[in-house]
């Protein structure tokens, strides 16, 4: 039941990246590494940090373009909201203009991105529970009989479940379930022992099959 909302939860895959107008030409370009793979490179993502550091407007452009869709997704699975997910990938594809300089090179860009990502949601989600008041709305209503007819019923409650989650077990099924990170890679992420990820996926599984029982 849990494997059937998870696979329905994930998105199809990107299209391929091309690569960035103009890589073959200049000194500069000639020693641009060869993509391996779409957007999941990190020798190319290496190389066009350096040239945005720099200040090349192009590598700033074709880096974003590369993992404006991982940065949507992700956002969009922390917070089950399109509008605050979409207001996360602008916020970020922003910040990466300037902020890039605190990248260090010593774990991969992307497991630096899905830092930024996750901790942009998080503080997005905090300061919204500080600020809004729970009214009746706030608060789901259980679907009656007739919603399991209903196509797409499942799917909207296992995103609910999720979204209820408390946030670090969300984020351990986002990343490692969703985004099919390993425990390492998910551990860099989110700066803790591999242990305490895997306990906090072992919850948060356990929790999702608890809110999903009514529709195994």
């Amino acid at each position: 039941m849990v494997d059937r909302v998870e696979a329905s939860l994930l998105d199809p895959d990107p299209p391929p990246d091309a690569p960035p107008a103009g890589a073959a030409a200049g000194s500069a370009a000639s020693t641009r590494p060869a993509p391996r793979g779409p957007g999941d490179d990190p020798d190319v993502d290496r190389w066009l940090v350096g040239r945005v550091v720099a200040g090349d407007v192009e590598a700033y452009e074709e880096l974003l373009r590369r993992h404006r869709d991982r940065i949507y997704r992700i956002a969009l699975r922390v917070l089950a909201d399109p509008a605050d997910a979409d207001d996360v990938t602008q916020d970020i594809a922003i910040q990466l203009w300037t902020g890039l300089s605190s990248f260090t090179g010593s774990a991969a860009f992307t497991t630096w991105l899905y830092r930024v990502v996750v901790n942009r949601c998080l503080n997005l989600r905090r300061r919204r529970r500080r600020t809004e008041e729970l009214t009746e709305a706030t608060h789901p209503t259980a679907p009656g009989p007739e919603a399991r007819v209903v196509a797409g019923q499942e799917l909207e409650a296992g995103i609910a479940a999720l979204a209820d989650m408390p946030e670090e077990l969300r984020v351990a099924l986002v990343l490692i379930q969703l985004e099919g990170l390993s425990y390492a890679q998910a551990a860099a992420v989110l700066k803790v022992p591999e242990a305490t990820v895997r306990g906090r996926l072992a919850r948060g599984r356990a929790q999702l099959v608890k809110s999903m029982r009514s529709w195994s």
